[in-house]
């Protein structure tokens, strides 16, 4: 007997089908419908694994919680064996970042064209040439940008950048605000031939490691080696960016678990953030699990995504909230532009994210804003044998948009 390759569907069913579409549908619409910007509000928490320091290793991880960008940095602590900070790069790269996104993501801020956001490419790039120090680290960083629009309405996009072996993990109450948490987004790890041990990264070293080493090499690993995804972010969706430590120790589905057992949904239909500590809880509990993977019980390793007892790795994890950007955080950002040094930012521009009205940290700063395009014009650079060169020229003006989010 023949079968037809497609049955009709009557109408009823369709009728059926589509509302069911609508309902789970219209957690994500209502944002789209509203036009307004979103943030992140965002914890972290990183250790150095107990082997490891006892073994006198210093814990080389950074990371990066702020309104309009996140990272995370996993340094290579075997530098330590060339007298060399492991540590230095991976926080001067992610400080600079910082500041760039803040001076280019803001919503509602004006930028000069020169200081345009073209994208996280663009962004890690500019990042590393204002950096300095020694090092060796893999990157990952997550834009948010709320200049994408589509048929004239805003849509904020992430921009997903990863070199390297961290990862990013989206989840989303993929059916209402009341529903569980669903992993909708991963990104997945670059290492050279598979090695657990050897992830593409981004270095600067002299010639204690590499005499023949370039600056250039590591702007080609930014331009053709970097990952970049893009993906739409809705009021309520959870990031959760870790370190190898955490995505070789933990399966995906032990981190949903985590995030679903702390974060609770809703019991009102409206959105409402989850406060800033209960993000904490989970980035301390995954760090937590992780490491318990390489501790025998009872004379038993437990199973990891690389095999039994997992690794010994310090490991750093951000989890963040997408929540929206109120004129009570562009008031406090705003006083961070016109003050550009400060010494202390807390996520989300100062705001505890739970009550929005409620700045929870006094702004110290000083030094103005105006001077900062044209600082960026000389940038330092650094010759063959490691020494700084000024460049009075500003190259901007030749950089194209590669990696920037966009939607055709």
């Amino acid at each position: 007997m023949k079968r037809s390759p497609t049955f009709l569907v009557g109408s009823d069913k369709q009728r059926g089908i589509l509302d069911e579409f609508q309902r789970r549908e219209q957690h994500f619409t209502e944002e789209y419908q509203k036009n307004k910007p979103l943030c992140f509000s965002a914890r972290a928490y990183q250790q150095t694994h107990p082997a490891k320091v006892r073994m006198g290793y210093k814990d080389a991880d950074a990371t990066l919680t702020s309104p309009m960008l996140l990272g995370v940095c996993d340094g290579v602590s075997q530098l330590e064996e060339f007298n060399m900070d492991p540590s230095l790069l991976p926080n001067e790269l992610l400080r600079t970042c910082e500041e760039l996104a803040m001076l280019q993501l803001m919503p509602d801020m004006a930028v000069s064209p020169q200081d345009a956001y073209r994208g996280p490419i663009s962004l890690l790039k500019e990042a590393y040439e204002e950096t300095e120090s020694y090092g060796s680290t893999t990157v990952l960083l997550a834009a948010l940008d709320n200049s994408t629009r589509i048929h004239g309405k805003l849509h904020p996009m992430i921009a997903v950048l990863s070199i390297g072996d961290c990862e990013l993990l989206m989840l989303r109450r993929t059916n209402g605000r009341q529903s569980e948490l669903e992993a909708v987004f991963h990104t997945e790890m670059q290492r050279i031939d598979y090695n657990v041990q050897t992830p593409l990264q981004l270095a600067r070293v002299d010639g204690r490691i590499d005499e023949d080493f370039d600056e250039s090499i590591a702007l080609e690993v930014i331009e053709k080696g970097s990952a970049v995804h893009c993906v739409s972010a809705y009021e309520g969706d959870i990031l959760v960016l870790g370190s190898d430590g955490v995505f070789d120790n933990l399966f995906l589905d032990e981190i949903v678990e985590i995030c679903n057992e702390i974060l609770r949904p809703a019991k009102k239909p409206d959105f409402t953030p989850m406060p800033p500590s209960m993000l904490s809880q989970v980035a301390q509990r995954i760090v937590k699990d992780s490491h318990a993977k390489s501790d025998a019980k009872g004379g038993q390793f437990l199973d990891t995504p690389i095999g039994k007892g997992g690794k010994v790795d310090d490991t750093s994890v951000v989890v963040a909230e997408i929540v929206e950007w109120t004129d009570a955080h562009k008031e406090i950002w705003s006083q961070v532009r016109r003050n550009r040094k400060w010494k202390s930012v807390l996520s989300c521009g100062g705001m505890q994210c739970g009550g929005r009205d409620v700045p929870c940290a006094a702004w110290e700063a000083d030094d103005d804003d105006d001077k900062r395009a044209s600082s960026r014009s000389a940038r330092k650079h650094r010759d063959r044998d490691g020494h700084p060169v000024e460049s009075g020229s500003d190259n901007s003006d030749e950089e194209d948009y590669s990696g920037k989010c966009c939607i055709v």
